[in-house]
């Protein structure tokens, strides 16, 4: 399957070149550019592509709200944060707003190929700093929590479902963790799966923070 991206950032020349290097990825189509957020949603809107890679800080409409109006029209689209910008502002709003992965532009080529295919097949990604910053905030809150109310327990993990958070917790994909357990793919899928229900997580990324958080790893 073809995954069919739109790039969009207020300078042409990033783009351009950013296409260029996507296109030697048989699997993935640019399909549009846009210079800036409101850009970006009307051809959202006309396109409908599988993946945004979407720049934050832009004229007419920054990448914030352009990312929270795309998912209101367009709810399963991918939306990634590729950015300069990795304060704890920036970060939160773009996460709130629906976006499902937060990368920094200095990115390698391969790297950014394949968080698009981990975003389109469902995964969020974050770039490491990032991650840092958001178990950082997710600690400090839950701390807070913790001390004004009793904590809630979670339903006991296997064996399987903690090695498997393990290999969570420290960025692999579904077919690395797959490889490293000899298991299928899709049963790696599916203990993520459970593991999020057990834990009260939305993601894999909401799991590993809520994993740390109690000390599971």
């Amino acid at each position: 399957m073809t995954i069919r991206v739109l790039l969009v950032d207020d300078q042409a020349l990033f783009r351009e070149g950013l296409e260029t290097l996507l296109s030697v990825h048989k699997d993935i189509e640019v399909i549009g550019q846009a210079g800036n957020g409101q850009e970006a949603i009307d051809l959202a809107l006309n396109l409908h592509p599988d993946v945004i890679l979407m720049d934050m800080q832009m004229p007419v409409l920054n990448g914030v709200g352009a990312t929270r109006r795309v998912k209101k029209s367009l709810p399963d689209c991918r939306v990634i944060a590729l950015t300069t910008f990795d304060d704890k502002e920036t970060v939160f709003e773009a996460l709130r707003a629906g976006a499902v992965g937060y990368l920094l532009k200095d990115v390698g080529s391969a790297q950014l190929a394949e968080s698009i295919r981990r975003t389109a097949r469902g995964e969020s990604i974050l770039d490491p700093s990032v991650a840092a910053k958001v178990v950082a905030e997710f600690s400090r809150v839950s701390s807070l929590e913790t001390a004004t109310s009793s904590e809630v327990p979670i339903e006991p993990l296997s064996e399987r479902e903690i090695e498997v958070l393990r290999l969570v917790t420290v960025g692999l994909s579904n077919r690395e963790i797959a490889e490293k357990l000899i298991i299928s793919r899709g049963t790696a899928k599916s203990h993520i799966h459970n593991l999020c229900g057990k834990l009260g997580a939305h993601n894999r990324t909401e799991a590993a923070m809520r994993a740390r958080e109690l000390g599971l790893v």
